[in-house]
């Protein structure tokens, strides 16, 4: 690890422990040419599937579009920031249990909106009405009667 302060190639690790969350290891660290000490964290790099989109593209999974489609269905929502971290979460892991290379975009869109349905009602029917590109009327009535249920 290269020191920040003076860009000596090699630190020492002076103590390392198991973050308080248990995700992530730290360390605090000491370069030996400039003797400041510094803290790292390390994390494991997960391989999140790439997004098969309907046209076929396939792009990479980015945790902040999901974060995004969560933030506008749930818009002046009573949700805390929390219940949106936790289901993102549940979806990311999902993801990893699965073990597949790709997954299509419509799979995760219903992963969304499971997740959506046990946190908020409105939201749900908020992002399934654009999700499932509602053509008339009849179709989002059958969605709130069934949400009713």
């Amino acid at each position: 690890m290269k020191c920040p302060f003076c860009a000596h190639p090699d630190t020492q690790v002076a103590e390392t422990r198991v973050a308080e969350d248990g995700q992530h290891v730290r360390r605090r660290r000491r370069c030996p040419a400039c003797d400041k000490r510094f803290t790292t964290y390390e994390r494991p790099e997960l391989a999140l599937p790439q997004v098969v989109k309907k046209d076929g593209r396939r792009i990479d999974y980015e945790a902040a579009k999901l974060r995004a489609s969560f933030a506008l269905a749930l818009r002046k929502r009573p949700v805390s920031t929390q219940q949106i971290d936790a289901a993102i979460e549940r979806i990311e892991e999902t993801l990893l249990q699965l073990g597949q290379r790709e997954v299509a975009s419509q799979r995760l869109g219903e992963m969304v909106m499971r997740e959506l349905k046990k946190i908020d009602q409105v939201a749900y029917i908020r992002f399934a009405s654009v999700y499932r590109s509602f053509q008339d009327i009849d179709e989002f009535k059958t969605l709130v009667d069934e949400v009713r249920q």
